[in-house]
């Protein structure tokens, strides 16, 4: 699908919207909001958002850099994450009201997040809108059981050679615990960073040095908890 236009309160903003193929089971269809990694609105989250649209999902990646080069945007980015506010959550909020009222759309949503991306999913996790959430290797807030307080159903993903270590998802599975919010936290032992894309290019040499390895064999697992997670919380 190409990339589109959708509305965000006096602007527009681009996306690029993956829609279920010819052949798929007939919509309406539940919307997922994709978030990009530090990296931006690149080729790996374009395929990831096809992924969900062959498993049946209407997909959209919003661009939180508008375009910009990652280089000037990320550190911007990460100071709304720790904010937990800005221009970025108007965006996402933007983009699950777009899919929402599509008629291809059930109206039902959820978020899934990568890197940076992984931290905006769980901040949306409790606003109000999105049905389910996915977090992959993002950052978890110490005051999470206040932050989480009210969220919707969690899956989350972490490697436990990620240099940012596994203080992370053990707070993420306590505060989910304490909460009683229904979740899913996993820890892959042999994988770090990134573990969910398969580097190509520089990124494949970087990924030696970085502990960015990816395990094809612990990122199918990890697809087949999302899948499974986002099949049982959206469709009731």
């Amino acid at each position: 699908m190409p990339a589109i236009s959708y509305q965000v309160a006096d602007r527009t903003t681009r996306g690029y919207l993956a829609v279920p193929p010819a052949g798929a089971a007939p919509g309406p269809w539940h919307g997922v909001v994709v978030i990009h990694e530090a990296f931006g609105l690149n080729d790996d989250i374009r395929n990831k958002a096809d992924q969900f649209a062959a498993h049946g999902y209407l997909a959209l990646a919003p661009d939180l850099y508008d375009g910009k080069s990652w280089l000037r945007c990320v550190v911007g980015a990460a100071r709304q994450l720790r904010a937990r506010s800005g221009a970025a959550f108007d965006v996402l909020e933007a983009a699950r009201r777009y899919l929402a009222a599509r008629d291809d759309c059930t109206g039902r949503t959820g978020v899934i997040g990568f890197c940076i991306g992984g931290g905006f999913a769980l901040l949306c996790a409790p606003r109000d809108g999105f049905d389910v959430a996915s977090v992959n290797y993002g950052e978890v807030p110490e005051d999470a059981e206040n932050v989480l307080r009210g969220a919707c159903p969690i899956v989350a993903s972490y490697g436990a050679r990620d240099p940012m270590g596994t203080k992370h998802p053990e707070r993420l599975q306590r505060a989910l615990t304490v909460l009683e919010i229904p979740h899913d936290v996993q820890v892959y032992p042999g994988v770090g960073h990134r573990f969910l894309t398969e580097p190509t290019g520089a990124m494949a040499v970087l990924s030696k040095f970085a502990r960015m390895n990816y395990v094809e064999s612990d990122a199918a697992d990890a697809w087949r908890r999302i899948y499974a997670f986002f099949g049982e919380h959206l469709a009731s």
